[in-house]
């Protein structure tokens, strides 16, 4: 059976599974990085366990990524900061995506139990 700890954490790997992998490549553009932004957290919010969910979308990156004339690229790690506060039983997990040596990398920042 999984401690408390481990089972906190396996509820984060979820929320960023499902957040990565539900979001990843859809169309986003200069205008609707805040939409989006809401639009990810409040859905990635509505699952068990999930206290806290702030995502931030890099506009001058998305302008950059913009190659062709439709206005729009598609929303890929590189492109955000996510940062989760994850609540099981006694345990508090923090995590956060964030690019790292070119990719973006989903990390625990600390467990805490008793919190």
């Amino acid at each position: 059976m999984a401690t408390d700890p481990q089972q906190a954490c396996f509820e984060a790997g979820i929320k960023f599974g499902s957040l990565y992998h539900q979001f990843a490549g859809t169309p986003v553009s200069p205008t609707s990085t805040r939409s989006l932004e809401t639009a990810i957290t409040e859905s990635i919010q509505n699952q068990p366990h999930c206290e806290a969910v702030t995502v931030e979308i890099d506009d001058d990156a998305v302008a950059a990524d913009i190659d062709h004339e439709n206005g729009y690229t598609e929303l890929s790690g590189h492109l955000m900061t996510v940062e989760m506060r994850i609540v099981y039983e006694n345990v508090t997990v923090h995590t956060r995506m964030e690019m790292e040596d070119g990719y973006p990398l989903m990390k625990l920042v600390d467990v805490v139990d008793g919190e």
